[in-house]
Parts: C-alpha cells; structure tokens; sequence
C-alpha cells in the first residue's frame, strides 16, 4: 500500500515538473489567448506594458473591430490616449478608466462601466502573456458580456525576451494565474 502510495505521489511530481518546464519553455500558447478577427461594440485597452497595447488598439480600431476604445488603468491612461489619438483615434471615440491598478480591477471598474452603457461585445487589447488571465478575468466578473482578446505580440520572439525583461514577466504570470484562480476564483482553463 505504501509503496503504491509512493508511486502515485512521485507520477504526479515527475508530471507537474515535466509541465512546469513545459510552461516555462513554450509558454505561449497557453498564455495567449487571440480570438482572431472579430467585431465589438468597444475596445478595452488594459494598461500597463508600454507602447504596444494602445498601437495594438489603434490598428483594431482603424480596422473596424469596434467604433469605441476605453482605456483601463490608473497611471498611463493618459499617455495611452495621446497615443491612440497620434495614431488617428479620434479623441472623441477614447473613454477612461482611470481607477484600476491590477487586471481584477481593470474587469471589475471596466465592467461596471459597461454595464451601464449596455454593451454585449467587447475586445480585449493587452500583452500575449497576459491575455490569458485577462480574458479569464473579465468573463468571471462580466459573464452576460461576450469578451474578445486581440493581443498585442510584442516581443514575442524568444529573443527579444531577455532585452525587454518580458522573461520575469511571463514567469510572473504563471504565479498570478495560480494566485487569481486560488484568490478570486477565476479559473484560467
């Protein structure tokens, strides 16, 4: 009995491991999550990371995914706006949400804003390693509403990992997913 106790408990070890280095070394597809073309109603651009993620929502926006951005996050909200707007967003066309300073946050303040505008779709712009829990994040809070994720792959080539420090943010991520999904219960499968 022991011994097949022994067994198990090592089978499931040696399988975390082989995974966990799984994760570590190809972390992208189970980190991003891209919806692929789609049309919504508003753009949510996440803050955080630096340039990418309002370029990443100016090109949806100029591609007609949605007639709307609303930028969310404390802090560079407005550094996102003169961003979008340099890049032929009109400024009339941007809403902030300048209260959020983590992704639950971002969902919960986001969402209520939303809500009161009554808006069924809504794409997601963020980092490829975030969008996983992002998405994740505003389904848990907004299940009425249909969410999209069209990340931004900014440095998403191996190479570029270590020069832009992404390397400990995807680490990092791994820890928020588990810490999300324990905390708050949003669950990334």
């Amino acid at each position: 009995m022991k011994k097949t106790i022994r067994r198990i408990a090592l089978g499931f070890f040696l399988s975390s491991l082989l995974l966990a280095l799984v994760l570590l070394f190809f972390p992208q597809p189970f980190l991003t999550v891209d919806s692929g073309p789609v049309a919504g109603d508003v753009i949510v651009v996440l803050g955080g990371g630096s340039h990418e993620r309002p370029e990443r929502a100016a090109e949806l926006f100029k591609e007609h995914a949605a007639p709307r951005i609303i930028i969310s996050g404390a802090g560079d909200g407005e550094i996102s706006r003169r961003l979008l707007v340099a890049a032929g967003v009109p400024a009339r066309a941007i809403e902030l949400e300048s209260r959020s300073k983590t992704t639950r946050e971002n969902a919960q303040f986001t969402i209520q804003l939303l809500r009161e505008q009554k808006i069924k779709r809504v794409i997601l712009v963020t980092s490829w390693y975030h969008s996983r829990r992002a998405l994740d994040c505003f389904r848990h809070y907004g299940p009425e509403i249909q969410f999209y994720s069209r990340p931004s792959y900014f440095a998403s080539n191996r190479a570029d990992w270590s020069h832009n420090r992404i390397g400990n943010r995807i680490r990092l991520e791994f820890v928020k997913l588990l810490g999300y999904w324990i905390r708050y219960g949003v669950c990334p499968f």
